[in-house]
């Protein structure tokens, strides 16, 4: 689980290798990328160029025939301004002039001259009422050529587009000339020429001549961004806006007659910039994201299937080694690079090597944990030989100190039989269980033992962890409580009043990585006993050194009904450095 979740870390602070190798092209291909952007949005841009110079085009293709017109009726009027000082003494002729005028040409609706004192001398309808003349004073009396909209009541209310040309004499001015253009025909000829184009006539001031729907929302067309005065400042051009009406549109501004008249042309974009509508513009101003998406998705399956595949292979194959699998004898690879099966052989080498190693290795130990357990048998039954040869003299010896004397060492030797017993039995000679150990020489030792020629037995309690201690402690440690259960049963004692003597033994781990070994007898104080000072005999002597092997240190109390025996030492045992 650790192992997995370190893995999960470390795969989310370092991408992976197909990651890694997104960004590098990613890196690599930027710059190509950047640069056939940078190329399809000028070619893209250009086109709106030509798409506005289209516009342009065909906006004033558009307006010929209303251009046409107005030039029409401009030169009209300039030529009745020139010849109306010859015709205009006489009235009938200069109506009769008026009216053939507007007869000859289907675009005109009427015809007049006004003298400077507003009065109207000749028309080209003399049944008309001139008594609406007044309401156009501003215009015709402006000395300079206009043009100006209005709805005339002579006319029936018609809506007009009149174009004014002073009549002059030696530089006096003496009238005007005006022609008259149905508004509506003006209209007409703007909604046939292109219908996909909206066009609105102005003038440099601002004012709208003519547009393709004479409505109420007629300026809805009108863009939103500047006036048409500003317009008309600019000159022919084109532009990108919205109109009034909220929607985006091309716009192209051009003038007509003599920076008298200017058209306004719009239509819908060919081109949206970067949001392109046409599949081939599309394409092409997307196609450097195309090649990197095809580009990163085949980096990712040829990676995938040239290499990761294969390194998740070959940790498979290591996980399986850690777990203990070792015969990868057979493990291929499907259809690897040269270089994957490079590192593949000398991985199958490896473990190879290493499982020989290990055999090797495990043979050697197994020999020699043979020879060890052989010396350990060897050594047990010299030992029980000596033991023997020890009870033999024991049996041949009269004298009861010396029977007592070659009993002590008997017990001691016997001891030691019993450790290698133990060793010579365990599975594991590396470790010793200290508690199994000790339970063997205790039942040499005390189990059965008996106080005195009475007969009183002993009552042994034992209570001893499983703890594991080296070789080296086991040898010092069974000794010492062989040599503490000897001195328990010496001097174990009981009372009349007592139920008997008793002898206790512990081995306990109090904290970690310290051991104590407890023996506790019981015994009496008897009147007139002098307590014998620690340490004078031999079994004492020894007890010492076994516990200065140990590294420990040795604790006793003596009280009037027991005595305790204590000694505490680590249980990693450390060895006094070589010389």
């Amino acid at each position: 689980m650790s192992e997995t979740s370190s893995l999960a870390r470390r795969r989310f602070k370092r991408p992976g290798l197909a990651l890694q190798l997104a960004f590098v092209l990613s890196l690599a291909i930027l710059p190509l990328g950047l640069i056939s952007v940078y190329q399809t949005y000028k070619l893209i841009e250009e086109r709106q160029s030509l798409s506005g110079s289209a516009l342009l085009e065909e906006t004033q293709q558009a307006v010929s025939v209303a251009r046409n017109v107005i030039s029409a009726a401009a030169s009209t009027a300039e030529t009745l301004s020139v010849t109306m000082p010859v015709v205009r003494e006489t009235p009938e002729t200069c109506d009769a002039v008026l009216a053939r005028i507007v007869a000859q040409n289907r675009d005109f609706i009427f015809a007049g001259y006004v003298d400077n004192r507003q009065g109207l001398m000749c028309s080209s309808d003399p049944t008309l009422d001139p008594a609406g003349i007044t309401a156009l004073e501003t215009e015709l009396r402006n000395p300079a050529p206009g043009l100006f909209v209005r709805s005339l009541g002579f006319l029936a209310g018609r809506a007009t587009l009149n174009v004014t040309v002073p009549v002059m004499e030696s530089g006096v001015f003496r009238g005007t000339v005006w022609v008259s253009v149905p508004l509506v025909d003006l209209n007409a000829a703007l909604r046939r020429a292109a219908p996909d184009v909206e066009l609105v006539l102005f003038q440099p001031g601002g004012e709208v001549l003519a547009t393709e729907e004479f409505t109420d929302d007629r300026r809805s067309v009108l863009p939103t961004e500047g006036a048409l005065d500003e317009l008309a400042q600019r000159g022919r051009h084109t532009f990108r806006g919205h109109n009034r009406a909220g929607d985006l549109r091309d716009f192209a501004v051009a003038p007509i007659v003599e920076d008298a008249v200017f058209v306004l042309g719009s239509w819908a974009p060919r081109h949206q910039g970067l949001l392109v509508t046409n599949y081939a513009e599309t394409l092409a101003l997307y196609f450097p994201i195309f090649i990197w998406v095809i580009a990163i998705a085949v980096a990712y399956v040829g990676v995938h299937r040239l290499v990761i595949r294969h390194i998740r292979r070959l940790r498979s194959w290591m996980r399986l080694y850690a777990q203990g699998q070792t015969d990868f004898a057979n493990a291929r690879l499907d259809s690897p690079p040269l270089e994957v099966e490079y590192v593949a052989d000398a991985f199958r080498a490896m473990t190879e090597r290493l499982s020989e190693q290990d055999r090797r290795r495990q043979e050697d130990l197994e020999e020699k944990t043979v020879l060890l357990r052989e010396v350990h048998h060897r050594v047990k039954n010299n030992l029980q030989l000596i033991a023997s040869m020890m009870n033999m003299q024991i049996r041949a010896t009269s004298n009861p100190g010396a029977k007592h004397l070659l009993r002590r060492v008997q017990d001691r030797v016997m001891a030691l039989s019993a450790i290698h017993r133990y060793l010579y039995m365990a599975r594991k000679l590396s470790m010793v269980r200290a508690d199994k150990l000790l339970e063997d020489i205790i039942e040499q030792q005390v189990a059965l033992g008996s106080l005195d020629e009475a007969g009183h037995s002993i009552a042994v309690s034992t209570k001893l962890d499983p703890i594991e201690i080296s070789p080296d402690q086991s040898v010092p440690l069974s000794l010492l409580v062989a040599e503490a259960a000897i001195n328990a049963v010496k001097h174990c004692d009981v009372d009349k009043d007592t139920q008997g003597a008793w002898i206790n033994i512990a081995l306990q781990e109090t904290v970690p990585g310290t051991i104590q070994l407890s023996v506790v007898n019981s015994r009496v104080k008897h009147e007139g006993e002098r307590v014998q000072p620690e340490g004078t005999g031999l079994g004492s002597r020894l007890i010492e050194t076994f516990v200065i092997q140990l590294n420990g240190t040795l604790e006793t109390v003596q009280e009037d009904t027991r005595f305790e025996l204590h000694v505490t030492f680590p249980l990693a045992w450390h060895k006094e450095p070589d010389d």
